[in-house]
Protein backbone atom coordinates (compact mmCIF):
# COMPACT_ATOMS: atom_id res chain seq x y z
CA UNK A 1 0.00 0.00 0.00
CA UNK A 2 1.28 3.58 -0.72
CA UNK A 3 1.93 5.39 2.45
CA UNK A 4 0.92 9.51 2.59
CA UNK A 5 4.51 10.44 3.01
CA UNK A 6 5.67 8.27 -0.05
CA UNK A 7 3.00 10.07 -2.17
CA UNK A 8 4.15 13.65 -0.92
CA UNK A 9 7.23 13.06 -1.71
CA UNK A 10 6.55 11.77 -5.11
CA UNK A 11 4.56 14.59 -5.45
CA UNK A 12 7.12 17.01 -4.84
CA UNK A 13 9.05 15.44 -7.17
CA UNK A 14 6.50 15.57 -9.69
CA UNK A 15 6.18 19.38 -8.61
CA UNK A 16 10.14 19.95 -9.10
CA UNK A 17 10.36 18.67 -12.62
CA UNK A 18 6.64 19.64 -14.35
CA UNK A 19 6.94 22.28 -17.00
CA UNK A 20 6.68 26.43 -15.96
CA UNK A 21 4.06 25.97 -18.33
CA UNK A 22 2.03 23.46 -16.26
CA UNK A 23 1.84 25.68 -13.06
CA UNK A 24 0.14 28.85 -15.32
CA UNK A 25 -3.61 28.09 -15.19
CA UNK A 26 -3.95 30.64 -17.49
CA UNK A 27 -1.66 28.75 -20.44
CA UNK A 28 -2.86 25.33 -19.47
CA UNK A 29 -6.63 24.25 -18.50
CA UNK A 30 -6.14 21.73 -15.57
CA UNK A 31 -5.43 18.12 -16.23
CA UNK A 32 -6.68 15.28 -15.78
CA UNK A 33 -10.17 16.71 -15.36
CA UNK A 34 -11.57 12.97 -15.09
CA UNK A 35 -10.34 9.67 -14.38
CA UNK A 36 -7.47 8.39 -16.61
CA UNK A 37 -8.29 5.83 -18.82
CA UNK A 38 -5.24 3.01 -18.94
CA UNK A 39 -5.37 0.33 -22.13
CA UNK A 40 -3.58 -2.61 -21.50
CA UNK A 41 -3.68 -4.10 -24.73
CA UNK A 42 -2.98 -7.74 -23.76
CA UNK A 43 -4.82 -9.78 -21.62
CA UNK A 44 -4.66 -10.28 -18.11
CA UNK A 45 -1.89 -11.95 -16.28
CA UNK A 46 0.89 -10.78 -18.56
CA UNK A 47 3.80 -8.48 -18.25
CA UNK A 48 1.79 -5.35 -18.87
CA UNK A 49 -1.04 -5.77 -17.32
CA UNK A 50 0.84 -6.54 -13.91
CA UNK A 51 2.77 -2.88 -14.48
CA UNK A 52 -0.60 -1.35 -15.17
CA UNK A 53 -2.13 -2.75 -12.01
CA UNK A 54 1.03 -2.14 -9.75
CA UNK A 55 1.11 1.69 -10.72
CA UNK A 56 -2.43 2.36 -11.25
CA UNK A 57 -3.92 3.08 -7.88
CA UNK A 58 -0.26 5.57 -6.60
CA UNK A 59 -0.53 7.19 -10.37
CA UNK A 60 -4.11 8.31 -9.44
CA UNK A 61 -3.10 9.53 -6.33
CA UNK A 62 0.04 11.61 -7.60
CA UNK A 63 -2.67 13.13 -10.20
CA UNK A 64 -5.44 13.40 -8.06
CA UNK A 65 -7.80 11.38 -9.92
CA UNK A 66 -8.53 7.58 -10.50
CA UNK A 67 -6.91 5.35 -12.82
CA UNK A 68 -9.32 2.59 -14.68
CA UNK A 69 -7.22 -0.29 -16.18
CA UNK A 70 -8.80 -2.11 -19.20
CA UNK A 71 -7.37 -5.22 -21.19
CA UNK A 72 -8.56 -4.56 -24.70
CA UNK A 73 -6.77 -7.38 -26.29
CA UNK A 74 -6.57 -8.85 -29.64
CA UNK A 75 -4.77 -9.11 -33.05
CA UNK A 76 -0.94 -8.96 -30.71
CA UNK A 77 -1.56 -5.62 -29.20
CA UNK A 78 -2.89 -3.70 -32.20
CA UNK A 79 -6.56 -3.13 -31.46
CA UNK A 80 -5.84 -1.90 -27.92
CA UNK A 81 -3.15 0.42 -29.30
CA UNK A 82 -5.60 1.77 -31.77
CA UNK A 83 -7.99 2.19 -29.49
CA UNK A 84 -5.59 4.43 -27.50
CA UNK A 85 -4.16 5.95 -30.86
CA UNK A 86 -8.05 7.29 -31.67
CA UNK A 87 -9.07 8.79 -28.56
CA UNK A 88 -9.79 12.07 -28.52
CA UNK A 89 -10.26 12.77 -24.90
CA UNK A 90 -6.66 13.47 -23.89
CA UNK A 91 -7.59 10.59 -20.73
CA UNK A 92 -6.34 7.72 -22.52
CA UNK A 93 -3.23 6.27 -21.89
CA UNK A 94 -1.16 3.19 -23.30
CA UNK A 95 0.81 0.57 -20.98
CA UNK A 96 2.56 -1.99 -23.74
CA UNK A 97 5.61 -3.56 -24.52
CA UNK A 98 6.89 -1.15 -26.81
CA UNK A 99 8.61 -3.95 -28.75
CA UNK A 100 5.48 -4.73 -29.71
CA UNK A 101 4.24 -1.82 -30.92
CA UNK A 102 7.25 -1.00 -32.94
CA UNK A 103 6.90 -4.32 -34.99
CA UNK A 104 3.10 -4.10 -35.29
CA UNK A 105 3.73 -2.02 -38.13
CA UNK A 106 5.99 -4.45 -40.19
CA UNK A 107 4.06 -7.35 -39.97
CA UNK A 108 0.56 -5.99 -40.13
CA UNK A 109 -0.56 -5.41 -43.43
CA UNK A 110 -3.83 -3.65 -42.74
CA UNK A 111 -3.57 -1.72 -39.55
CA UNK A 112 -6.16 0.35 -38.09
CA UNK A 113 -4.36 3.11 -37.36
CA UNK A 114 -0.70 5.05 -38.25
CA UNK A 115 1.67 4.80 -36.06
CA UNK A 116 2.40 8.51 -35.89
CA UNK A 117 -0.65 8.63 -34.01
CA UNK A 118 0.69 7.67 -31.34
CA UNK A 119 3.60 9.53 -29.26
CA UNK A 120 5.92 8.12 -26.11
CA UNK A 121 5.98 9.33 -23.15
CA UNK A 122 8.47 7.10 -21.01
CA UNK A 123 9.38 4.19 -20.45
CA UNK A 124 8.72 2.48 -17.16
CA UNK A 125 10.36 -1.24 -16.81
CA UNK A 126 12.72 -3.80 -18.87
CA UNK A 127 12.65 -7.42 -17.90
CA UNK A 128 14.40 -10.49 -19.59
CA UNK A 129 12.96 -12.76 -21.63
CA UNK A 130 13.14 -16.35 -21.00
CA UNK A 131 13.71 -19.27 -22.58
CA UNK A 132 11.44 -22.06 -20.68
CA UNK A 133 10.70 -25.68 -21.44
CA UNK A 134 7.90 -28.16 -20.47
CA UNK A 135 9.66 -30.79 -17.87
CA UNK A 136 9.15 -33.53 -19.97
CA UNK A 137 11.62 -32.09 -22.43
CA UNK A 138 14.81 -34.04 -22.53
CA UNK A 139 17.23 -30.45 -22.49
CA UNK A 140 18.33 -28.36 -19.36
CA UNK A 141 20.28 -25.96 -21.92
CA UNK A 142 20.60 -24.49 -24.56
CA UNK A 143 23.42 -27.24 -26.38
CA UNK A 144 20.93 -29.97 -25.22
CA UNK A 145 18.15 -28.19 -26.79
CA UNK A 146 19.83 -27.79 -30.16
CA UNK A 147 20.84 -31.39 -30.53
CA UNK A 148 17.24 -32.57 -29.16
CA UNK A 149 15.91 -30.18 -32.00
CA UNK A 150 17.73 -31.75 -34.53
CA UNK A 151 16.65 -35.18 -33.97
CA UNK A 152 12.57 -34.27 -33.72
CA UNK A 153 10.55 -31.56 -34.46
CA UNK A 154 9.68 -28.73 -31.65
CA UNK A 155 7.18 -26.74 -31.32
CA UNK A 156 7.13 -23.15 -29.36
CA UNK A 157 3.91 -20.89 -28.19
CA UNK A 158 4.27 -17.43 -28.14
CA UNK A 159 2.17 -13.97 -27.24
CA UNK A 160 0.91 -13.96 -31.20
CA UNK A 161 2.25 -14.21 -34.51
CA UNK A 162 4.50 -10.90 -35.25
CA UNK A 163 5.07 -10.32 -31.54
CA UNK A 164 8.00 -9.18 -29.93
CA UNK A 165 8.91 -13.02 -27.94
CA UNK A 166 7.75 -14.89 -31.12
CA UNK A 167 10.45 -12.62 -33.44
CA UNK A 168 12.84 -13.52 -30.70
CA UNK A 169 12.46 -17.31 -30.73
CA UNK A 170 12.72 -16.69 -35.00
CA UNK A 171 15.63 -14.68 -33.84
CA UNK A 172 17.40 -17.46 -31.58
CA UNK A 173 16.47 -19.88 -34.55
CA UNK A 174 18.20 -18.43 -36.85
CA UNK A 175 21.26 -17.97 -34.81
CA UNK A 176 21.35 -21.79 -34.16
CA UNK A 177 19.92 -23.20 -37.17
CA UNK A 178 17.24 -24.37 -36.18
CA UNK A 179 13.67 -24.52 -37.10
CA UNK A 180 11.12 -24.77 -34.61
CA UNK A 181 6.77 -24.79 -35.24
CA UNK A 182 5.44 -21.80 -34.13
CA UNK A 183 2.00 -21.96 -31.75
CA UNK A 184 0.75 -18.35 -31.46
CA UNK A 185 -1.94 -17.34 -28.55
CA UNK A 186 -3.68 -14.35 -27.59
CA UNK A 187 -1.48 -13.02 -25.33
CA UNK A 188 1.44 -14.40 -23.21
CA UNK A 189 0.04 -15.87 -20.20
CA UNK A 190 -2.16 -18.17 -22.61
CA UNK A 191 1.36 -19.32 -24.33
CA UNK A 192 2.78 -19.98 -20.71
CA UNK A 193 -0.20 -21.44 -19.90
CA UNK A 194 -0.22 -24.10 -22.87
CA UNK A 195 3.59 -25.13 -22.28
CA UNK A 196 3.15 -25.65 -18.92
CA UNK A 197 0.28 -28.38 -19.68
CA UNK A 198 2.56 -29.71 -21.72
CA UNK A 199 0.97 -29.17 -24.74
CA UNK A 200 3.55 -27.32 -26.16
CA UNK A 201 7.40 -27.56 -25.57
CA UNK A 202 8.85 -24.61 -25.37
CA UNK A 203 7.88 -20.66 -24.88
CA UNK A 204 9.93 -17.52 -24.35
CA UNK A 205 8.09 -15.28 -22.28
CA UNK A 206 8.89 -12.08 -20.49
CA UNK A 207 10.13 -12.97 -16.94
CA UNK A 208 7.28 -10.84 -14.70
CA UNK A 209 5.06 -13.88 -15.81
CA UNK A 210 7.42 -16.74 -16.64
CA UNK A 211 9.37 -16.52 -13.23
CA UNK A 212 6.64 -18.32 -11.13
CA UNK A 213 5.82 -21.12 -13.29
CA UNK A 214 9.48 -21.70 -13.08
CA UNK A 215 9.38 -20.97 -9.51
CA UNK A 216 6.64 -23.72 -9.00
CA UNK A 217 8.45 -26.50 -11.32
CA UNK A 218 5.51 -26.14 -14.25
CA UNK A 219 8.38 -24.81 -16.07
CA UNK A 220 11.86 -25.63 -16.80
CA UNK A 221 14.43 -22.51 -17.38
CA UNK A 222 16.45 -23.06 -20.68
CA UNK A 223 18.54 -19.75 -20.53
CA UNK A 224 17.73 -15.77 -20.06
CA UNK A 225 17.67 -13.47 -23.02
CA UNK A 226 19.75 -10.90 -21.28
CA UNK A 227 23.52 -10.25 -21.36
CA UNK A 228 23.93 -10.67 -17.84
CA UNK A 229 23.61 -13.29 -15.41
CA UNK A 230 20.62 -12.85 -12.91
CA UNK A 231 21.13 -13.52 -9.10
CA UNK A 232 17.27 -14.11 -9.02
CA UNK A 233 17.71 -16.79 -11.02
CA UNK A 234 20.31 -18.98 -9.61
CA UNK A 235 22.65 -17.25 -12.60
CA UNK A 236 21.41 -19.75 -15.11
CA UNK A 237 23.66 -18.89 -18.20
CA UNK A 238 22.53 -16.37 -21.10
CA UNK A 239 21.47 -17.57 -24.57
CA UNK A 240 24.34 -15.50 -25.25
CA UNK A 241 26.44 -17.72 -23.49
CA UNK A 242 25.30 -20.77 -24.26
CA UNK A 243 26.13 -19.74 -27.78
CA UNK A 244 23.52 -17.98 -29.56
CA UNK A 245 25.94 -14.76 -30.29
CA UNK A 246 25.01 -11.40 -28.98
CA UNK A 247 20.94 -12.15 -28.56
CA UNK A 248 19.29 -10.04 -26.29
CA UNK A 249 15.91 -9.59 -26.10
CA UNK A 250 12.97 -8.65 -23.32
CA UNK A 251 9.80 -7.14 -22.53
CA UNK A 252 10.57 -3.45 -22.54
CA UNK A 253 7.63 -1.68 -20.95
CA UNK A 254 6.32 1.59 -21.68
CA UNK A 255 3.58 4.13 -21.87
CA UNK A 256 2.22 5.92 -25.39
CA UNK A 257 -0.48 8.36 -25.76
CA UNK A 258 -2.38 9.71 -28.69
CA UNK A 259 -0.40 12.57 -30.41
CA UNK A 260 -2.94 15.07 -30.26
CA UNK A 261 -2.85 15.40 -26.85
CA UNK A 262 -0.92 18.88 -25.54
CA UNK A 263 2.98 18.70 -24.76
CA UNK A 264 2.04 20.12 -21.39
CA UNK A 265 -0.36 17.03 -20.70
CA UNK A 266 2.33 14.65 -21.51
CA UNK A 267 5.15 16.30 -19.80
CA UNK A 268 3.16 16.24 -16.94
CA UNK A 269 1.86 12.71 -16.95
CA UNK A 270 5.54 11.10 -17.67
CA UNK A 271 6.95 13.20 -14.59
CA UNK A 272 4.19 11.17 -12.64
CA UNK A 273 4.64 7.99 -14.30
CA UNK A 274 8.90 8.27 -13.66
CA UNK A 275 8.27 9.28 -9.74
CA UNK A 276 5.43 6.64 -9.36
CA UNK A 277 7.76 3.69 -10.97
CA UNK A 278 10.80 4.93 -8.71
CA UNK A 279 8.53 4.97 -5.86
CA UNK A 280 11.10 2.40 -3.17
CA UNK A 281 7.67 -0.42 -2.80
CA UNK A 282 7.30 -0.01 -6.30
CA UNK A 283 10.14 -0.45 -7.43
CA UNK A 284 10.56 -3.36 -4.72
CA UNK A 285 7.89 -5.03 -6.58
CA UNK A 286 9.42 -4.94 -9.98
CA UNK A 287 12.79 -6.37 -8.84
CA UNK A 288 11.35 -8.83 -6.73
CA UNK A 289 9.78 -9.99 -10.07
CA UNK A 290 12.99 -9.90 -12.44
CA UNK A 291 12.32 -6.75 -13.77
CA UNK A 292 14.49 -3.09 -13.50
CA UNK A 293 13.47 0.36 -13.82
CA UNK A 294 14.05 1.89 -16.61
CA UNK A 295 12.90 5.63 -17.21
CA UNK A 296 13.27 7.48 -20.58
CA UNK A 297 12.23 11.24 -21.58
CA UNK A 298 9.86 11.26 -24.61
CA UNK A 299 12.61 11.62 -27.49
CA UNK A 300 14.84 8.96 -26.15
CA UNK A 301 11.24 6.97 -26.00
CA UNK A 302 10.93 7.29 -29.50
CA UNK A 303 14.54 6.75 -30.06
CA UNK A 304 13.84 3.34 -29.16
CA UNK A 305 10.87 2.69 -31.11
CA UNK A 306 13.02 3.86 -34.18
CA UNK A 307 15.81 1.31 -32.93
CA UNK A 308 13.16 -1.58 -32.36
CA UNK A 309 11.74 -0.83 -35.72
CA UNK A 310 15.26 -1.15 -37.30
CA UNK A 311 16.39 -4.32 -35.52
CA UNK A 312 13.43 -6.68 -36.30
CA UNK A 313 12.79 -5.34 -39.42
CA UNK A 314 16.13 -7.36 -40.33
CA UNK A 315 15.14 -10.10 -38.76
CA UNK A 316 11.83 -10.55 -40.26
CA UNK A 317 14.02 -9.97 -43.85
CA UNK A 318 15.78 -12.82 -42.71
CA UNK A 319 13.18 -14.99 -41.49
CA UNK A 320 11.47 -14.29 -44.65
CA UNK A 321 8.95 -17.29 -45.36
CA UNK A 322 9.60 -19.00 -41.70
CA UNK A 323 7.30 -16.46 -40.31
CA UNK A 324 4.10 -18.32 -41.79
CA UNK A 325 4.32 -20.87 -38.99
CA UNK A 326 7.66 -21.47 -37.88
CA UNK A 327 10.06 -20.17 -35.97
Amino acid sequence: MTSRRTVLKSAAVLGAVAPAAWAAPSATPAWPSKPLHLIVPFPPGGSSDFIARLIGKPLGDLLGTTVVVENKAGANGIIGAATAAQATDDHTLLLSDMSSLAISPLVTKEMPYRPEQLKGVTMLAYSPHLLVAHPSVNASNMAELVALSRTRPLNVSSAGSGSANHLGVVDIALRSGLQWQHVPFRGGSAALGDTAAGNTQLCLNGMLATLPLVQSGRLKLIGVSKRTRMALIGNVPTLAEQGVKDFESGTYQGVAVPATMPAAMAERLAAALVAVIRQPDVRSRLTGAGAEVMTTTPKETTEFLQRESRRWAQVIQQAGAQLEGNA
